[in-house]
């Protein structure tokens, strides 16, 4: 089982070593970041910025605890406008192919709807990520048309009816 935690100021250490130790992984399938953003100065930069956007709720970004409490994922939904936002997430690569992305995914649809509000997601894929895609669709995402993602071939899905899917009946 994972735990979601909101992203604070308390998750820098634990999540900038998580960073550092994923790059080369995550770099395989999305950009990698630049070397300024793995600095201390430059990751706490970042993370002040992210803080901000989060406290202005523009965005909301959590991280992905294991058992033990190690942070093994991110998970974030961001440019919260008119209901909608775009989901994003990534799980560190010793705790790949465990279902903690399918798990994480599935915990911030539920917090979409009952803490947020929103009604519908986002979520952006390349063609060639696979198991992105399968996570998707596990939490009831369809693949609504191509893009572009970094120009590699992309997959844009949509979860609609947020609230339904995440199993709220009502919102008072």
């Amino acid at each position: 089982m994972v735990k979601l935690e909101r992203l604070s100021a308390d998750h820098a250490e634990a999540l900038l070593a998580f960073e550092r130790e994923n790059r080369a992984y995550f770099a395989r399938s999305v950009p990698d970041r630049g070397d300024a953003y793995f600095t201390a100065p430059g990751f706490a930069e970042r993370l002040a910025s992210l803080l901000a956007e989060q406290q202005a709720g523009v965005c909301h970004f959590h991280v992905v605890l294991d058992e033990e409490g190690n942070l093994v994922g991110r998970v974030n939904l961001i440019d919260v406008a008119d209901g909608c936002a775009e989901l994003g997430y990534r799980v560190g690569e010793r705790a790949a192919g465990r279902g903690v992305a399918t798990a994480a995914v599935a915990q911030v649809c539920r917090l979409a709807a009952t803490d947020y509000g929103l009604t519908s997601l986002t979520a952006v894929t390349t063609l060639d990520n696979t198991a992105s895609m399968t996570v998707l669709a596990r939490n009831g995402f369809i693949r609504v048309g191509n893009t572009t993602v970094d120009g590699r071939p992309g997959v844009r899905h949509l979860l609609r009816s947020l609230a339904t899917t995440a199993g709220v009946t009502s919102r008072a």
